[in-house]
This record gives C-alpha cells, sequence and structure tokens, in this order.
C-alpha cells in the first residue's frame, strides 16, 4: 500500500505563490511517477503535472506539466523526506482548486501521465483558494 498526505494549500492573492507537499509512505515501486491534479467546484479533475524518477531520485527526475501552467508551476522530490513538492508561482484566480497528488508505477505511457485513471493512489487533497 501507499499512503499519500497533503499539506500546504491555503489562500493567497492573485500574482502570489504557495508550495504543496505530498509526502509519500508505502511501496516504493508504487510511486516511481507522482502525479498533481486539481479540481474545481462543478468541473472535471484536471492534470497539473507529473515527474517520474529517474535511478530511483526525484532530483534530476523527468517533470511534466499542463499547459495551463507550464512556466508559473514546478515540481520536485525529496528523496530523503520522501516528499514531492508542487511550487506554485503567478498565481491566478482559475486555480483555485482542490489539489491531489497520485502516485504509480513508472510502467505508464508520458501521454497516459495526464489520466487519473492510471494513479491507483491518492492523497486526500488540500484547497488552494486565490483570491482577488
Amino acid at each position: 500500500q501507499v499512503q499519500l498526505v497533503e499539506s500546504g494549500g491555503g489562500l493567497v492573492q492573485a500574482g502570489g505563490s504557495l508550495r504543496l507537499s505530498c509526502a509519500a509512505s508505502g511501496r516504493t515501486f508504487s510511486r516511481n511517477v507522482m502525479g498533481w491534479f486539481r479540481q474545481a467546484p462543478g468541473k472535471e479533475r484536471e492534470f497539473v503535472g507529473a515527474i517520474r524518477r529517474s535511478g530511483g531520485m526525484w532530483g534530476g527526475g523527468t517533470t511534466y506539466y499542463a499547459d495551463s501552467v507550464k512556466g508559473r508551476f514546478t515540481i520536485s522530490g525529496d528523496r530523503v523526506k520522501d516528499t514531492v513538492y508542487l511550487q506554485m508561482n503567478t498565481l491566478k484566480l482559475e486555480d483555485t482548486a482542490v489539489y491531489s497528488c497520485a502516485s504509480a508505477s513508472s510502467g505508464m505511457s508520458v501521454a497516459s501521465m495526464s489520466l487519473p485513471t492510471q494513479y491507483p493512489y491518492w492523497g486526500q487533497g488540500t484547497q488552494v483558494t486565490v483570491s482577488s
């Protein structure tokens, strides 16, 4: 089993920054890919980005981002703390959502990384609210 716990959400003004954390535990091979998704009220769950370990390390891992956040959001990982981060800069009103991290084994294509159904393990989510 894999356990994921997000933290770091909150209220921030437009243009500001937040860093979300996803602390992971459990079977390492089931979390070689960590994804971030978000869901706003009344909307479908949306892919934000993902990181794939390289040589068992988050550092040097390959990252992928949705076009809507590219250049503003950055995903990184800390192997020692077993935590993946989502640094969000230049936040916009439309970034308001519940953000969740998810994990999967590495056996997925790049095209599949944006699909929530590819991730068997999920955290509980953390609310991010961007105000004007």
